[in-house]
Formats: C-alpha cells, structure tokens, sequence
C-alpha cells in the first residue's frame, strides 16, 4: 500500500507531501488545475519516462519525488530485492525516490541506496497499475494475461510443471548419452590405448612409497656391501697368517730359552709367555672378528639388479602419471575409470534406446498434461468473458465484447507453464473484428475496459491487490454510467467480495467522486510571474462543497449541495 508521496518541484507543485489512506480515494479540481501532476511524479518515483518539463520553471535544482510503501512481509517486491542484492528491513517501509535534473538525466534510489531506473519500473510494475486516457500499465500487459486468468479460473500449473521436470531431466539424459556417442570412435581408441597401458603397468595402492623406501635402503645396502667386503679383505688369510706365524715363532724362542737354562720363573720367560699369550688371544678375536663379518656380508646378500629393477618400476609408474597428468596414487583410479568409460561406451546404444524411450513417455506424460490444463484455461476464458461482458454494458460498452484468446504454442516453447499464449482481446462494435485491448479501445473506453476487467477479476479474490489508478475513468459518460463506474471502483476498494486494493481516481464525475473514502482537491493559483498547483485533502463538509461544484458548475446552489449530499449517503 502506498502511504506516502513527496514532491518537489515538479511542473507547478514546488513541495507537496501526501498521506494516503485505504480505500478509494478521489482527486477532483478544475480543468488544468494540474491533476494529472500528481499521476507524473508517482510515475517518476515508480521508474516512468520522465523528461526535463516535469523540472518546475525556476527551481534552483532538480525535480525529485518519493513514494513510500508499506508492504505484507511475503511481497514479491522483497524477492526482487533479494534478487538484486538491495537491502531492506521486512518489517520497514519500502521509499522509493527518484532526482531529475533540469538537463533530463535522472538518478534512482530504493530505502537510499543508489540504483537503476530500470529496478525502479520493475518494482513499479510489482506495486501499482495505471489505467488511463493515454496509457494503460500492468493490467492490460499481454504478460500477465496467463497468470491473471490461472488466479481467476484456480487454475494448478503443479502438474505441468512436474511433467515439464520429468521431460526435461529425461531429454538431458538421452541428449548426454548421445554425445557420448558421438565421440565414442575417437574416445574408444584414446581409452583402450591408456587401459591397456595401465593393466600391463598394473599400479597397486600405496606401491610408489614402498618402491622409494626400497630404493633407498637397497642403495645404502650396496655401499654397505662394498665397505664390508674391505673389512674383509683386511682380516683375510694374511693377516691370520702373520698372527699365526708370530705364535709360532714366539713359542720357538720360550722353548730355546728354556733349552738353554733360562730360569722358569724369569722375568724375561714372563714377560715371553704374556707375548704368546696375547698372540694367541689376538689370533683368536682375528678369527671370531672375520667369521661376524662373514656373518654380516651373507645377511646383505640380495640379487644383483633388484635396485635397478626397483628405479625402472618407479620411473615407470611416473612417467605414466605425467603423462595423465594425475599423482601416481591416483593411477589405479584412473585404470578403473577408463575400464568403466569403456564399458559405458559400449553399453552406450542400448541406454540410449532406453533414454529415448523415457525421454518419449515423459513428452507424452507432458504433452497430455498440458492438453489437460489448455482445457482448464479454455473453461477459464469462457468464464472471464462473460464476467467481464457483465461489467461492460452498466459502464456504456454494451455494444464491445471480449474473449480470453488461449492459443497452442510450438512444442519448443513449451515450458512449465504449458503449451499456451492466453491474450485478453476486444471488438468494440457488432461484427468488428477482435484485437488487443490497448490497440483498438479508445482512450476512455480503455480505461472503462480496465475497470470492467478489473472487477471481474478481483471478484475471484486472488490475495493482495496493487495500487490501482484510474486516470479520469469516467470521461465522457455520466448519470447513471458515472455512478457505476463509482460503484466498480469503490467495490475495488473496499474488500467486500473477499478482495481489497488501494485506488486513485482522477475524475470530473460527482458520482464516482461521492464514494471515495478520501478527496483531494487539486487547484491552481499564481500571479503573472507564477503559478503553483495546491492539494488539499478535504474534510466531510469541503467534501459536499466540492461535489455540489462538479454538479453545478460555478455558482453552488442548494438543490446541488442537497443533491451532493444525497450521492455521498
């Protein structure tokens, strides 16, 4: 609902703020009294084509206007937010504000924060429409014709769109296939070159690092080998030899001394004996000594190209993985991939059969589904036609008539909402043909067709209305048409069929201005260096003053005041 709209300098208004109310509410005042100003600065706030003469003659800066909203807290208008990343409080009010510069270039704002006058007609189009003598907004818009019809028929697009799914899913899953396919000949042969590949390498989990943990240890086991072998050489038949030799020759040399009187217990058969002693201890270790490293040599005895085995399978599985451009734990993965790819590939022409064939039930699924919900909007359209045949002779259109056109669309622009183009179309008189509302009505007749549509609609309910205008809905008609053009409008407003919007009308019709909850009046006053347009909400007593004007011109009498009276009981 909008509950507010500033204006500053704005064509004759230099600073107006408007709070407005529920219901139906009228703005009346002279011809020229620059009624139509307040119709353009909302327009401006809400993303209209706005030019340099909406700029008021005179003012020091630009013209700028601020409409203020306040929403229900599930509002589409807080999905489109979402959508382009503005931030806003559910529980706040929605300010839109829009700067025109003298020059025409304009700047946008939503709850202050710069943005696009295209996010500015797009949130426009989701909070108010606009039905008038020159243009008609959102109604009558040939897009909103489907969804306005599926609201008043309670028609269900769930089983459509749940069809649509399934088909669409079922198209993707033959269509892959298919490509796979297609490349299946060049794929095959790349595939079995690399699998074969890898089944004669044959990659095992975990081999890589036992492979550098062999290499290693069985590198350092060949230098070990080497120094071994020296500490062999070293204690060899040579050396056991000399210490054998040297026993011999000091055993020879205790026997001569003692052979020649040399006393026993002599200090040098002492010192004689300890040398043999330490000989033969010496030539014992030697031997113990040369048997350990024997013992050691034949504990690192391997086969003689187990470390150049070792290197060629790791360089090997390397190299492999360079090549698939992959780690080399990842190799045995990669193997089964190929294997399963493979096996894809030439199961390839039986799963597309079967793909196709669901893809074919799912179109029948879809196609009859939406046959199915064309019946319902046929039934629909029906039903809003003579809805809306019912509204238009009280309005002085006895002679139109209107059809809901629901037409096939091609099978490639189906989509979740089915196979249909719904179009509200008119033909004005008796065997004239049928066309698009805004094409053929004229300026009042629109406005009127508007109205009639409208009621119709709103009748079904269908949840929270927008700001509705009706911009001098009632031109050229009067007496009993004008009282029910009031009677649709204030039945628009006041929710008593279980629907309920805010309206504006710009009218010069005391009947319709007599049911209106609130009434503006719109004047004009100046001197010969300017002019400004003033709005006055009125009181219940100015309200009966007005009305008598528009019923009696410029002298208010009392049969008119009274006939004013009458018309607003």
């Amino acid at each position: 609902m909008l509950i507010g709209l500033s204006i500053r300098d704005v064509v004759l208004i230099e600073s107006l703020d408007l709070a407005i109310g529920e219901g139906l509410t009228a703005l009346t005042g002279e011809t020229g009294a620059g009624k139509s100003i307040i119709l353009d600065a909302l327009g401006l706030a809400t993303g209209a084509r706005a030019d340099a003469g909406l700029v008021r003659r005179g003012a020091t800066g630009h013209a700028s206007a601020t409409a203020i909203f306040a929403l229900p807290a599930d509002h589409p208008a807080f999905a489109y937010l979402d959508e382009k990343g503005l931030d806003y409080g559910r529980d706040e009010d929605l300010v839109l504000r829009r700067q025109l510069s003298p020059d025409g270039r304009s700047r946008a704002f939503v709850n202050d924060q710069a943005t696009s006058v295209g996010v500015l007609k797009d949130l426009g189009g989701l909070l108010l429409e606009v039905h008038g003598q020159h243009e008609t907004v959102g109604l009558l818009d040939p897009k909103t014709h489907r969804g306005l019809l599926d609201a008043f028929g309670s028609v269900s697009i769930s089983a459509v769109a749940s069809a649509w799914s399934g088909w669409r899913a079922a198209r993707e899953k033959a269509e892959g296939l298919r490509d796979l396919a297609g490349r299946a000949a060049a794929e095959t042969e790349e595939l079995t070159l690399r699998l074969s590949e890898l089944d004669r390498l044959d990659p095992r989990e975990g081999e890589e690092t036992s492979l550098a943990e062999e290499r290693a240890l069985l590198s350092s086991a060949e230098k070990a080998i080497i120094d071994i072998a020296s500490a062999q050489d070293c204690l060899g038949g040579d050396f056991s030899g000399k210490l054998a030799q040297a026993y011999r020759a000091l055993e020879r040399a205790r026997e001569r001394a003692l052979q020649a009187g040399a006393p026993a217990e002599g200090s040098a058969m002492t010192r004689l004996q300890a040398a043999c002693e330490a000989v033969d201890r010496a030539l014992v270790e030697a031997q113990e000594a040369s048997a350990a490293i024997d013992a050691v040599a034949e504990s690192f005895e391997f086969e003689p190209d187990r470390l150049e085995k070792a290197e060629e399978r790791l360089f090997a599985l390397r190299g492999m993985a360079r090549k698939l451009n992959v780690l080399v734990e990842d190799l045995p993965a990669k193997r089964a991939e190929f294997a399963t790819r493979l096996q894809a590939i030439e199961t390839s022409e039986e799963a597309l059969k079967a793909a196709d064939h669901e893809a074919a039930e799912a179109r029948e699924a879809y196609l009859y589904a939406a046959e199915a919900l064309s019946a319902e909007r046929r039934a629909a359209g029906d039903a809003l036609a003579k809805a809306v045949e019912a509204e238009l002779a009280p309005l002085k259109l006895e002679k139109a008539r209107f059809r809901v056109a629901v037409e096939a669309l091609p099978e490639d622009r189906a989509g979740p909402t089915g196979l249909d183009r719904v179009a509200f179309e008119i033909s004005t008189n008796p065997g004239a043909p049928f066309g698009p509302m805004e094409a053929i009505a004229s300026g009042g007749e629109l406005a009127r067709f508007a109205l009639a549509l409208k009621a119709a609609l709103a009748a079904r309910g269908g949840g929270p209305q927008p700001l509705m205008i009706f911009d001098e809905v009632d031109q050229g008609v009067g007496g009993a048409v004008a009282d029910a053009v009031g009677l649709r409008l204030k039945r628009l407003a006041d929710g008593s069929n279980g629907y309920g919007a805010q309206v504006l009308v710009v009218t010069h019709s005391a009947q319709v201005a007599a049911r209106g909850d609130a009434h503006w009046r719109i004047s004009k006053s100046g001197d010969d260096t300017s002019t400004r347009t003033k709005v006055e909400p009125l009181t219940p007593a100015q309200r009966e003053e007005e009305i008598a004007r528009m019923l009696s011109g410029a002298e208010v009498t009392e049969a008119a005041r009274a006939a004013a009276r009458a018309l607003m009981v």
